[in-house]
């Protein structure tokens, strides 16, 4: 063989060898980091239609990907982090109310609350066992507030959890985020954050532990489970961004708390450490991003100023108006998003569990199997084409418990039609979110024929799932 044959031996091979790796390349499996705010409003961001909070990360985000306008939660927190995790209803779960809630109903009001269990059951499967099922690295930071130290996410497929307790809020935002809370001064720390330094503040340090993990996972695939504390209370903003919101404030503005302004431009700067990191890792075109909140912002009196507001929605956290269960919902999936991409179709908490595992190419049977039905359904294909629309018929939302905004209620939207009922005196509140998404005209008794098929339609869900209500006295 003379050498000008070996040559092109040797460049043919150099080549196969390089289309065989770009082939490699182009079916790694994606990463998924999935963002979870605590308490989020639904107008709380820039791209929302914020009148004071900065957010210019996450408005970049929007750019880049898909903004959904319609995008739903559970009214409360535990509910929805465990609707995400399993792609099921908190009523099929029994999961309705935070795990404090579910431990110490309140005994004062006129109904008994339903029954919710405080743990998320060992029976489910969690995106997590699937995605680990998979070969992903699993990591969990945050808040995780979905049962005790026997049902923590190292026992639900996390491979590490930092942050991650019972306890849904910490004592302070500021080192050594311990200390005495609430009226019972129950005392409460945050686990894994190392010795730290005064001045340190706590969502900081979570993006930092997430930062560490995204490296130490080189090229293996990760689900990275972020779920930030903030911004639920207390509220303590860092206290130069607290002046600079004090000083933004105008009458007229509707968004009024300097306080809470200051942790969602905290919020905003990590997210965007996050979406540095990635690109600095060159890892932007193989990770899914998503953004999202766990329910409506709370609308509290807290150290005498309300929290935030929803408006134009009405009500928030607790409460199944629109305030309580709408909430933000950003999307990136690189190379087919459509940049700054709007999305006005219906989507809920539960869809988020088949949408990953279509995105990633896996099915919820890699090596686990649900423990039963799913009721979310892969919004996928709006990521695409975000004009497109679901196969749905309904979402279903179930509160069977007393809140500061709510009696126990029971929820069903339909197209553009919203039907409350609540369980107190049986009432009934009919809408029509297409001309009325503040809920301020009741049609109840003008479309009773639409009320009482709305009415029955969610008195059959609740039957299906096995919802428990509240009972008398």
């Amino acid at each position: 063989m003379n050498g000008k044959w070996i040559c092109r031996v040797l460049c043919l091979a150099v080549v196969e060898a390089s289309l065989f790796c770009a082939q490699a390349a182009s079916v790694r499996p994606l990463n998924v980091v999935l963002i979870l705010a605590d308490d989020l409003g639904w107008t709380d961001l820039g791209c929302y239609g914020s009148d004071l909070h900065q957010t210019p990360h996450l408005d970049q985000l929007a750019r880049e990907g898909v903004r959904f306008t319609q995008a739903y939660a559970m009214p409360v927190c535990s509910p929805s982090r465990a609707a995400i995790l399993t792609g099921r209803h908190a009523a099929r779960l029994g999961m309705t109310i935070w795990r404090e809630g579910a431990l110490r109903p309140s005994q004062n009001e006129k109904l008994l609350p339903a029954q919710a269990i405080p743990d998320l059951p060992h029976s489910e499967t969690t995106l997590a066992e699937v995605f680990k099922a998979a070969g992903y690295l699993t990591f969990h930071v945050g808040k995780w507030h979905l049962g005790d130290a026997d049902h923590s996410p190292e026992t639900q497929g996390f491979d590490l959890n930092i942050g991650g307790t019972h306890w849904g809020a910490p004592a302070t935002y500021f080192h050594p985020f311990s200390g005495p809370f609430g009226q019972e001064r129950e005392f409460r720390y945050v686990p894994g954050l190392g010795l730290g330094k005064p001045g340190d503040y706590l969502t900081d340090r979570l993006t930092d532990e997430a930062l560490k993990l995204i490296e130490a996972a080189d090229s293996r695939p990760f689900f990275l489970n972020l779920w930030y504390y903030t911004p639920h209370t207390p509220l303590d903003g860092k206290p130069g961004l607290v002046e600079k919101y004090r000083t933004r404030i105008q009458p007229g503005l509707r968004h009024q708390n300097p306080d809470y302004a200051a942790m969602i431009e905290t919020l905003d700067t990590n997210v965007g450490r996050v979406l540095a990191h990635l690109k600095k890792r060159k890892l932007t075109e193989r990770t899914v991003i998503i953004f999202a909140s766990d329910n409506g912002g709370t609308i509290i009196q807290h150290r005498g100023r309300q929290v935030t507001t929803n408006h134009p929605l009405r009500s928030g956290k607790g409460s199944l108006y629109e305030g309580g269960i709408r909430v933000p919902l950003i999307v990136r999936l690189p190379g087919k998003t459509p940049r700054g991409g709007t999305c006005e179709q219906p989507v809920i908490c539960t869809d988020l569990f088949p949408t990953l595992l279509e995105l990633c190419g896996l099915t919820a049977t890699n090596g686990v199997a649900p423990a039963g039905p799913l009721e979310g359904i892969s919004f996928a294909s709006l990521l695409r084409e975000p004009g497109a629309r679901l196969n749905r018929e309904a979402l279903f939302f179930h509160y069977p418990h007393y809140y500061m905004t709510t009696t126990p209620v029971s929820a069903v939207r339909s197209g553009d039609w919203k039907l409350l009922e609540y369980f107190a005196d049986q009432r009934v509140e009919l809408y029509n979110l297409a001309s009325d998404p503040g809920e301020q005209n009741d049609l109840a008794q003008q479309k009773s024929e639409e009320a009482a098929q709305l009415r029955d339609r969610l008195h059959a869900w609740r039957a299906e799932v096995g919802a428990r209500v509240p009972s008398a006295r």
